[in-house]
């Protein structure tokens, strides 16, 4: 198969005013492995792969992937924490690696699993100390606290420290950390795990509001395709280190013949449902699960099921990233010569 799938609107079609530019970075680590009682081997393992793309400034785009596929390593390099092994990488015109200090001012950075927050500290105490870390003025941290209090719903939580913070709360509280500083880029790696049904549709809306009223470009990096779907209009796929796809989501589920899932649970026990454009794959009891796929809207479908059958709930479950890539390699490994 071909290394790298891109549309017109992909790569090769660089933004005028690039704000992220990556050109054939690469990256490999060296590691070493015992092979016998006092002798090790030497392995090169490349997590980055001849990778190439550019973002617009006030771009929201989506960047997923497998676990392992290079996400993290390349969220690394555009901050500036890991140098590329090969290649010419800039942010804003300046190279995270040589100028990280200067860099850090204009970014943002939520890590999903770590957080920037002072552990045994009350929340807002973080957020003074990164005040003073980042010389904000007194006007603009007090406007932004008082923002990001507001739209995350942080007010019952800034005196609690931060390890007695449930991960949803760490994750809300995170986030208002890195916006504190009104940064140009926000690197989001999974901002919305741990987050109840209500919290996630919130913490999007406010990204959605961020990047709409103030620019702020975005890179989200998430295994929940309703976050990409919801809040980007380009998605790029990577995958052993190298982008695979680059283009619309509805593009991206069409290359893979992914399909959604519509969890319907019905008044009472009922045959399997007969709808046009969706087949039954899983029944129990008054629930039933029906696949459709993945580019087409689940609107149409719910309203004949609504018509027909006596609803009481339903739900739409996305399929997840890593079954998208597998069809895809699946689909060009059949059509190789």
């Amino acid at each position: 198969m071909s290394d790298t799938v891109v549309d017109e609107a992909g790569p090769s079609a660089a933004p005028a005013a690039a704000f992220i530019e990556v050109d054939g970075v690469e990256k490999v680590f060296d590691v070493r492995r015992k092979a016998g009682f006092l002798r090790r081997t030497r392995h090169e393992v490349r997590a980055v792969d001849s990778l190439s793309f550019t973002v617009a400034r006030g771009e929201m785009v989506g960047y997923i992937g497998p676990n392992g596929a290079g996400k993290s390593t390349t969220i690394k390099m555009l901050t500036g924490i890991l140098t590329p092994s090969a290649g010419r990488l800039r942010v804003a015109g300046i190279d995270p690696s040589r100028q990280r200090a200067r860099l850090a001012h204009r970014m943002g950075v939520v890590f999903g699993q770590r957080t920037t927050l002072w552990w045994d500290l009350p929340l807002i105490d973080s957020y003074r100390l990164m005040r003073r870390m980042y010389r904000i003025p007194d006007g603009r941290y007090a406007e932004n606290l008082a923002r990001c209090v507001e739209l995350l719903e942080l007010g019952d939580l800034l005196e609690v420290p931060v390890r007695q913070l449930s991960l949803g709360q760490r994750m809300r509280g995170d986030i208002a950390a890195a916006l504190l500083h009104d940064p140009e880029v926000l690197y989001l790696d999974e901002p919305t795990i741990g987050l109840d049904v209500v919290s996630k549709v919130k913490v999007r809306a406010f990204l959605r509001d961020l990047n709409k009223e103030r620019g702020t470009t975005v890179l989200l990096t998430t295994h929940d395709l309703t976050d990409i779907e919801q809040l980007c209009r380009r998605v790029m796929v990577i995958d052993h280190g190298r982008l695979v796809y680059d283009g619309e989501l509805d593009g991206l589920h069409d290359l893979g013949g992914g399909e959604r899932t519509l969890v319907v649970d019905l008044e009472r026990e009922l045959p399997p449902l007969d709808v046009e454009f969706a087949r039954v794959v899983r029944v129990e009891g008054a629930r039933q699960w029906l696949a459709f796929p993945a580019g087409q809207s689940a609107a149409p479908l719910v309203a004949r099921i609504a018509e027909r059958y006596p609803l009481a709930d339903l739900s739409v479950r996305e399929p997840d990233i890593e079954s998208v890539i597998a069809r895809m390699y699946a689909r060009d490994a059949s059509v190789a010569p």
